[in-house]
């Protein structure tokens, strides 16, 4: 192991990749090693031929690795306004996985190096990953070249990390966490976070994905006793859910957020960090009783089907842990799988509830989907045939969308 400044840390990589360049695995969330990036932003011949692969997130990673050089390139299983050019140019490859998928994924594809972000070390020298455990496990293993940005200001959490020995390079920094403001809710969501409620009893294990369905997950949660959260991240409005004492135990990935949810993961006992080999795993999510997964869509369909990955045809994010969770709250003991959304977009000119969708926009297919929540109520359509699936979802439709749902759904019946 050898410590070094950042911009000597990639020209040390650059040096033993041999100029050829290679294929370097990133984390991503609030763990995205931001120091690396600007010393190759400040030398960027050392970033030719290098492929940065990962899982970056819409809305909390805004750097796209591709464009450090015009011989760079990068991987993932996200798209985002921040790396939709590289995309479009074919410099970003796409890769349609769940995220218990992209664990896999990363602990078997051809790598060469990677970095890592973890919290100083422990009295037994051993480094925490911090609020940002939950793919850095499957690489950490493997034999390739590791550089480790140790950072004062990560976290020492409950969980996952490894010892410092482990690396190859260190790179010593002090310096602020990438961050996610997830924003504040809609009204409409007020009234989803109240149905929400309803569904959730008291004792439930609860999941939230990215979107303001997480944040209406989360806001439901007070008043309730006896929870757990096993969720593949935490944000912001986490805190005065365990401030109210509705949680007993969180076990998740990742802690999106800004610095007091950071703090609160390192000094609040009830909250443990795990892989996503472990927190996204059917086998995990089924042996959980009363799992209620609550996750976000764009749109649902007449038949069932959700779209959380198009707008208007164009690839916008990715699956994510949308249909490892639902198909992991289906085979829970009194699990309930959610998928919450506004009942419009637009000022109500567009309806999220539409008749259906086209093929290449189908994120979960209706056998995966369970109950689908907007402000108007709820759908659930695990007992429901056809016609009763679409009556359902008319009902819970904005009422001036209503009538045109009826009369697509007559028409796509009698052509069946």
């Amino acid at each position: 192991m050898i410590r070094l400044e950042a911009d000597q840390a990639v020209e040390e990589l650059a040096r033993r990749l041999g100029g050829k360049g290679g294929r370097v695995f990133v984390p991503c969330g609030a763990g995205e090693p931001v120091a690396l990036y600007e010393a190759f932003a400040r030398q960027s011949e050392l970033a030719k031929g290098l492929t940065f692969v990962g899982a970056l997130l819409p809305g909390c990673n805004r750097r796209d690795w591709a464009a450090l050089h015009p011989d760079a390139r990068s991987e993932g299983t996200f798209v985002s306004a921040n790396w939709r050019t590289s995309f479009e140019a074919g410099t970003f490859a796409f890769r349609p996985l769940t995220y218990y998928q992209t664990y896999g994924w990363l602990a078997n594809t051809p790598l060469d190096a990677a970095f890592f972000h973890v919290s100083s070390p422990d009295e037994n020298d051993r480094c925490s990953f911090g609020v940002a455990a939950d793919l850095s496990r499957a690489v950490v293993g493997r034999d390739v070249l590791k550089v480790a940005l140790v950072n004062r200001q990560m976290p020492y959490t409950r969980g996952a990390g490894c010892p410092q020995e482990a690396f190859d390079i260190v790179v010593e920094v002090d310096e602020p966490l990438v961050e996610y403001d997830c924003g504040a809710l809609d009204p409409a969501f007020d009234k989803i976070a109240a149905t929400i409620a309803e569904l959730t009893p008291d004792g439930a294990s609860v999941q939230f994905g990215l979107g303001k369905a997480g944040v209406a997950a989360l806001a439901a949660l007070q008043g309730k006793r006896g929870l757990k959260i096993h969720s593949g991240m935490v944000t912001d409005p986490l805190l005065p859910v365990l401030d109210a004492g509705a949680v007993d135990e969180v076990v998740t990935g990742l802690a999106l957020g800004t610095r007091p949810l950071f703090d609160r993961c390192a000094e609040d006992a009830r909250i443990r960090f795990e892989p996503a080999s472990f927190t996204h795993d059917i086998r995990t999510l089924a042996g959980i009783r009363r799992l209620v997964a609550v996750n976000s869509a764009l749109e649902v369909d007449l038949f069932g089907q959700a779209n959380a990955e198009f707008i208007d045809g164009r690839q916008v994010s990715g699956v994510g842990g949308l249909t490892d969770f639902l198909r992991g709250a289906r085979l829970s003991d009194g699990g309930v799988p959610i998928v919450a959304l506004n009942a419009t977009a637009k000022g109500g000119q567009i309806s999220r509830i539409v008749p259906r969708l086209p093929p290449n926009a189908v994120s979960v297919p209706r056998a995966d989907i369970g109950v689908v929540v907007t402000e108007h109520g709820h759908a659930d359509l695990r007992s429901l045939d056809l016609d009763g699936r679409a009556q359902a979802l008319i009902a819970i439709a904005a009422p001036e969308h209503r009538d045109g749902l009826a009369n697509a759904w007559d028409e796509m019946r009698r052509a069946m």
